[in-house]
C-alpha cells in the first residue's frame, strides 16, 4: 500500500514569518531618495521562487520611470528548461520585459555576460532627463535578502575592472545594511552601481510565501525556526515524490513526521543533547535543531536536486 503524505501544510502562527528590521526601513528610504541619480535598476531574486516575495512596493515606484532588468540568480538550482517558462510568465504579466538568469558563482555565466551590454543599451535608449549630459552611468541593484546582490556587484567588478570584491557577501541574509557608496564596475564608459540592503515588505503576503523565503535563506532561520522550515521542506519533497532525503538523513523509508526524520539525522551525525527533567534526571535527546540545519543546508546547496517552489 502506497504511503499517504500531507497534501496541505498546516497553518503556523500568523506572526512567524514577519520581518522588517530597522535597517530595512532606513534602506528603503535611502533607495527612494537616490532614484533621481540612477539610470537603471537591476532587481535580483532567487530563481527557485521567481514570483514569491519580490517587493512590489518598490517595483511600482520604478515601473515606467527607470529601465528595469530582472535577474533571477541561482539558475543552477532550478530544473533544466524551466527558465523560458518563468520568463514568459513574467513578460506576459507586464511585470518586466527584460529577464536574465544567472549563476553568480560562475564567471563565465551567459546571463552575467549579457547583463552589462543590456544595461548600457537600455540606458542609452532611455530618457535620462537631467542626467543626459553626464558621461557616466549609475545602476541601482535591489532585491530581497540573500539572493546574490553583492555577489553580482563583485563579479561585474572583477569581470570588467579586474578588481577584487568591493561588497561583503555571506550565506545568511542581512549582510548589506545600508545603501553603500557608489562602486565602480567599468571604466569605458564609467559605470557605477549602488549595492543596497535586502528589502522585504513589512508584512509577508502569506505564510507559504514566508516559508518559501525562509527555505531559500531569504529570512534568517531563527526567525521562523529551523525545525518549522525543515518540516516545510519535508512536506515539499514528499509532495513531489523526491525521497533523496531518506538516505541523506539515515532513514530506511520516507516519512511525513519531521521529528522522526530529524531524530534519524541527529543519530547519523552523532549529535545529541543532555537535558535535565523536572525530576532532576539526566536524559539524552537527539539534537533535532542541528539536524534541521543540516537538512536545510543540503537543500540550499542543491543536494536534493533542482527545485522550483513557485508554480508555473
Amino acid at each position: 500500500m502506497a504511503q499517504a503524505f500531507r497534501q496541505v501544510f498546516p497553518l503556523i502562527r500568523k506572526d512567524t514569518v514577519q520581518w522588517f528590521p530597522g535597517h530595512m526601513g532606513k534602506g528603503l528610504r535611502q533607495m527612494q531618495q537616490k532614484l533621481k541619480s540612477v539610470d537603471c535598476v537591476i532587481e535580483i531574486h532567487d530563481a527557485r521562487i521567481p514570483f514569491s516575495g519580490r517587493n512590489e512596493d518598490f517595483r511600482y515606484t520604478i515601473r515606467g520611470v527607470k529601465p528595469h532588468i530582472l535577474v533571477l540568480n541561482k539558475k543552477d538550482l532550478i530544473p533544466p528548461g524551466s527558465g523560458p517558462k518563468i520568463a514568459e510568465r513574467i513578460r506576459n504579466s507586464d511585470d518586466c520585459e527584460h529577464v536574465l538568469f544567472t549563476n553568480c558563482k560562475d564567471q563565465q555565466c551567459e546571463g552575467v555576460r549579457r547583463l552589462f551590454p543590456l544595461a548600457k543599451k537600455l540606458i542609452v535608449n532611455s530618457n535620462r532627463y537631467h542626467r543626459s549630459e553626464l558621461g557616466e552611468f549609475c545602476i541601482m541593484i535591489i532585491g530581497v535578502p540573500n539572493v546574490g546582490k553583492s555577489s553580482l556587484v563583485n563579479i561585474l567588478r572583477n569581470k570588467h575592472l579586474h578588481r577584487k570584491a568591493a561588497s561583503p557577501v555571506g550565506a545568511v541574509p542581512g549582510i548589506t545594511r545600508t545603501v553603500l557608496n557608489r562602486i565602480k564596475i567599468s571604466s569605458d564608459p564609467p559605470i557605477f552601481v549602488l549595492d543596497t540592503p535586502g528589502i522585504l515588505k513589512p508584512n509577508v503576503g502569506n505564510n507559504e510565501t514566508g516559508l518559501k523565503l525562509a527555505l531559500c535563506a531569504c529570512l534568517q532561520d531563527h526567525l521562523v525556526g529551523p525545525v518549522v522550515i525543515a518540516d516545510y521542506l519535508l512536506f515539499r519533497l514528499n509532495l513531489e515524490g523526491n525521497f533523496k532525503y531518506v538516505e541523506f538523513m539515515g532513514m530506511e523509508k520516507p516519512s511525513d513526521n519531521i521529528i522522526e526524520v530529524l531524530a534519524s539525522g541527529a543519530k547519523l551525525l552523532n549529535k545529541s543533547l543532555r537535558m535535565k527533567t523536572v525530576m532532576g534526571e539526566i536524559v539524552v535527546r537527539p539534537d533535532i535543531e542541528t539536524a534541521a540545519h543540516h537538512m536545510l543546508k543540503a537543500f540550499r546547496k542543491g543536494e536534493f536536486g533542482p527545485a522550483l517552489l513557485d508554480k508555473l
